[in-house]
Parts: C-alpha cells; structure tokens; sequence
C-alpha cells in the first residue's frame, strides 16, 4: 500500500470521515528517533544530512505509519523558548534540557514579542524548511506538510518556570496575562513562517499539556481564549492538538477552542473521551507511550491497540496512536504490533 494512500486515509479521519481500515498515526521527534537509529543526539541536531537520513530510515521501515509533522524540525524544547533567553543544555543521549529564565512576574511585561525570522533558534527551523521545502533538500515525490510549535501555556512554562506561573495564574493574572498574550502571537508567527516554507501546507500541530493542570474555571480564563486566537488563525488548515496531561475535567470545555484532531492521555478511556467531546472531535490515540508501547510485549501493544478500535465501534474521525508521542526507546516490533491491530 502506498504511502500516499495512507496519507488520505489519515486525512479523512482528520476530518472525522470514515475510512477503510484505522489509520496508524505516531509522533515522533528527538526524543525517540536518535536512538532508534543508533544515532549521538547532538549529531542529529548539527548535520542535517544524517538528520534526514534518520527519518528516511524510519519511513522505509513503517510504510504503514503516518508520522506527524513529518520531518519535525526541532531542537527538544528549545524552539521558541531560545528565543526568549532561556539556557538551553546539550546533550548526546536526549533533546536538549532548559533552565527557566529567573524574572518575577512584576517584570514580566519586559518579555518582547521575538521575530521568528531572527531570534532564538525558529531561524534556523525557517532555514531547514526552506532547504528541504523549496530549495530541493527532499527528494519528489516527499512534502512536509504540517508544522508545530508548542503552546502559549507550555512557553511560559519552559520560559519563566511551572511553579511561577501557575501561581501567577491565580495570584498576578495581569501579569500572566500579558506573558500568554506574547506567548500566543509567538506562536500565530512561529507557525505561520513556517507554513509559508512549505509548498503545499496542509495543517499545524501545537503541543499544550499544561492546560490540562488548569481548573475547568481556569481554563476559560486562561487558557480558552489564547487557544481560540491560535487555532483562528489557521482556520481551514488541519488543527491538531496534542495534550496527555490527563484532563477528564476538561474534555466537555476542550472542543471551544476549536480544533479538528485531538491526541490525548492514555489515561483516558478513548470512548469516554469521544463521548464527552462528541464526534467533531477526530481522536487521535491512545496506547500508553511508555508502559505498554515501549516497555511492553507486542502481544500488549496489540491487546491494548484492539481495545482502542474496539471502543470506537467503527466510528469515523479515529486515528490509533499513542496516548502522546512516541517514547524512548520504543522498539520496531511494538510498533509493527499497532499496524497489526489495524489491520485487523
């Protein structure tokens, strides 16, 4: 089966269409894929050749796996927050660490709104798109069609610390305000010069987990509206979102900010999920990345994979995953386990 076909059939699930057989959709990123392919990690992110070669590698052994983004241009976590000056710690096992930059929140209205174009490290993500994007880095018929950033919760998270800012929700809200404020146009521009790398765009992922930490009362306050703004932006594009922070208390309020694509917890049950989101939701899920993807038997990955499936009883708009990205040391075979489950 072709590679294209299985895009389609992604597509349309995305869409919350039926198709003929569940797509298998993982993703992937710095995390897993060095190690996959035997790769130092600090390698993966200085030569871009090896870099391409590494997601090569894994297409050609997952013909039956969707990856998104697909060729993800990141540096761990350090994409928008470099732009920030927030110190970034190398390292030749596993994506880059951060330290929070130390500014009470009194001072946080000093944060300035960076310039994808020349702050941080989002320049040269630009540049590696253009390369490979419109310069004839990647060979035909292969496109990039989605791009990703994080959310504006989980920037001032990364930039100014989980602790502060949470308090600051509650305790400041002007001043964590006016961080999300600058978080989210971050954001908006970071995700649209990179749509306009591309020659045929087709969505966006942003990745937020902190929401889920929020109150449903918080979440309307400070987090709803910064969401909407981003997911408006990009209206007739796919919108996927990624948050495994588990957040049953969330899931009935979650679908006003307006997304299509929904990857979620393990730790929520995929048919609880779908009722409390209802069916504009495609669901993109939810295997245990860690527990049972990557530490557990194929016979486990295949039982929980089936359990999924089974759960949407033949439901339009599902796509199998796991519960969140692909792990650390997730192997080849519990992979080919999920492609078995949907085969059937």
């Amino acid at each position: 089966m072709s590679s294209h076909e299985n895009w389609e059939r992604f597509l349309a699930a995305a869409r919350g269409e039926h198709t003929d057989r569940v797509p298998v959709v993982l993703i992937v990123d710095s995390p897993w894929m060095p190690g996959f392919v035997g790769m130092d990690t600090l390698d993966f992110f200085l030569f871009p050749d090896r870099w391409l070669a590494a997601h090569f590698t894994i297409m050609e052994r997952f013909p039956d796996v969707v990856f998104v983004p697909g060729f993800w241009v990141e540096y761990g976590m350090a994409n928008e927050p470099s732009a920030f000056g927030t110190p970034i710690l190398w390292r030749h096992d596993a994506p880059p660490a951060l330290r929070h930059v130390s500014l009470p929140p009194a001072q946080w209205d000093t944060l300035a709104r960076p310039d994808p174009q020349t702050d941080g490290l989002m320049p040269l993500v630009l540049r590696r798109l253009e390369d490979l994007e419109r310069r004839g880095g990647l060979p035909d018929p292969h496109r990039i069609h989605f791009v990703a950033a994080r959310g504006p919760l989980a920037l001032a998270t990364h930039v100014l610390g989980t602790t502060a800012f949470l308090e600051a929700t509650a305790a400041e809200p002007d001043a964590a305000h006016y961080v999300l404020d600058v978080f989210t146009d971050t954001v908006i521009a970071f995700l649209q010069a990179q749509l306009d790398c591309l020659r045929e765009p087709q969505g966006i992922l942003m990745l937020d987990d902190i929401v889920g930490m929020l109150s449903p009362r918080a979440f309307k306050r400070m987090a709803l509206p910064y969401l909407q703004r981003i997911f408006d932006a990009f209206d007739g594009l796919i919108r996927i979102y990624h948050n495994d922070t588990p957040c049953a208390h969330l899931l009935p309020h979650l679908p006003e900010a307006r997304f299509d694509v929904f990857n979620f917890s393990h730790e929520s049950e995929i048919g609880a999920v779908r009722a409390a989101m209802g069916p504009q939701i495609a669901l993109m899920g939810n295997v245990a990345p860690l527990a049972v993807l990557a530490q557990g038997t194929p016979e486990q990955v295949e039982s929980d994979a089936q359990a999924c499936i089974d759960a949407m009883q033949g439901q339009g708009g599902f796509m199998l995953s796991a519960g969140g990205g692909v792990s650390m040391g997730t192997p080849a075979e519990n992979i080919d386990a999920l492609v078995r489950a949907a085969r059937g």
